[in-house]
Parts: C-alpha cells; sequence; structure tokens
C-alpha cells in the first residue's frame, strides 16, 4: 500500500464535541442565516527527509505499534494534542487525529522531535494539510434520489449499500457524503476556504432538493 493512500482509510472523525473545531458561515443566498462547518479531524504529512530503521523506532519509543506483516509503517500516539502518527521508512510521516491545523502543526513537529531524539538526522520539510474531515447541518431534509437522478455524472448512491449519497465535487475537489437529513461530511478539502466553497456550491444545488 503506497503511504499516501491511507489518508483516507480508516480514520476516525467523530469525538465528544469539545474537542472539535467551529467554522461559521453565512449560508448561500439565506441573509442572517448562518451555517456552522465543524473539522473533526485534520490529517497532515510532512517529510522528514531520510531513511528510518522503523524496527529501532518501535523498539525504543513509548505507545507505539509495529507489525510489518500487516502494515509497513510504525504507529505512534500522542496524548497532546491527541494525534495518531504513520511513520513510514522513507521518512514521510501522516499525522491524524488533531481538531486544527495548529495542533496538526505541533503535533507534527513533536513527532519529528522524538525521531531525532533517536539519532535519526531529520529535516522538517514540506507539511502540508491534506484533509480537513468536516461536518455542517443544513438543517432541511433532501430528496437524495431525485438529486443522483439530475446530477449522476458527479453522485453516486446506493442506499441499500450506505445511506448517503456521494458527491463527488471538482472544484474544489473534494469529496461530500450527503444524507437525507440534510447533514453532509466533507472529505479531502485542504483549507477553511475550500470548505467554504463547496458549501458555497453544494447549498444551492442542495436546496433545489429540498423535501416539501
Amino acid at each position: 500500500m503506497n503511504w499516501y493512500s491511507i489518508l483516507f482509510f480508516q480514520v476516525p472523525f467523530v469525538r465528544e464535541p469539545h474537542s472539535t473545531s467551529n467554522l461559521t458561515v453565512p449560508t448561500p443566498g439565506s441573509a442572517g442565516e448562518h451555517t456552522t462547518i465543524t473539522v473533526h479531524n485534520c490529517v497532515a504529512t510532512v517529510d522528514l527527509h531520510t531513511k528510518l530503521n522503523l524496527s529501532i523506532i518501535n523498539a525504543r519509543t513509548r505507545n507505539s505499534e509495529y507489525n510489518p506483516s500487516r502494515f509497513h509503517g510504525v504507529v505512534m500516539r500522542l496524548r497532546e494534542p491527541r494525534t495518531t502518527a504513520l511513520v513510514f521508512q522513507s521518512g514521510k510521516i501522516v499525522c491524524t487525529g488533531s481538531r486544527n491545523e495548529p495542533d496538526a502543526l505541533l503535533a507534527a513537529k513533536k513527532f519529528a522531535k522524538i525521531i531525532q531524539r533517536l539519532g535519526f538526522n531529520v529535516q522538517f520539510a514540506n507539511f502540508k494539510i491534506q484533509n480537513l474531515v468536516s461536518t455542517c447541518d443544513l438543517r432541511f431534509p433532501i430528496k437524495l434520489e431525485n438529486l443522483n437522478m439530475m446530477h449522476g455524472q458527479f453522485s453516486s448512491y446506493e442506499p441499500e449499500l450506505f445511506p448517503g449519497l456521494v458527491y463527488r465535487m471538482l472544484k474544489p475537489r473534494m469529496a461530500l457524503l450527503i444524507f437525507v437529513n440534510g447533514k453532509i461530511v466533507f472529505t479531502g478539502g485542504k483549507s477553511r476556504q475550500e470548505l467554504k466553497e463547496a458549501l458555497d456550491n453544494i447549498y444551492p444545488i442542495l436546496k433545489s432538493f429540498k423535501k416539501n
């Protein structure tokens, strides 16, 4: 499995409300109303620009796991900020679990420092936010069947397999999970501006498929 492919795999994004980060934006086309986009998980990557001995890292650190027969990276955990890192032999790290961008950066630096103290000559390079897993509630029900019929080139809907409609937005490039009760999960957004743009784009479409 390529290191990058794990970015969207098995990443839990819902925890207790106080651990989330909110972005409140005006609801498009509805003066005076606002919609809150809640960031649940910030996925980030960084490159240490050095080859790593994963067996040494696992043996000399706490809160780490390494089972190369199942997964070719070391899983490391921090308590503060509460995050998980996937560390690869190439020197690339994927950090998941933080609730905002500053915490993601802080966690990535802490993981890099831990590895540096083991004797590896690390650099902290190419830190990037890769995915802001977020949710919002439009507070009105949506006709998902009709939406899928009219926007089939962008959507897929198989309610017998999954209750939500998957909408693949091209600009910004994101995937939205849209549910009949008006709740949305945003995946693939790399900035809060992209989240706002995605909501701006999808809101009038969903409003036109509002259930009476």
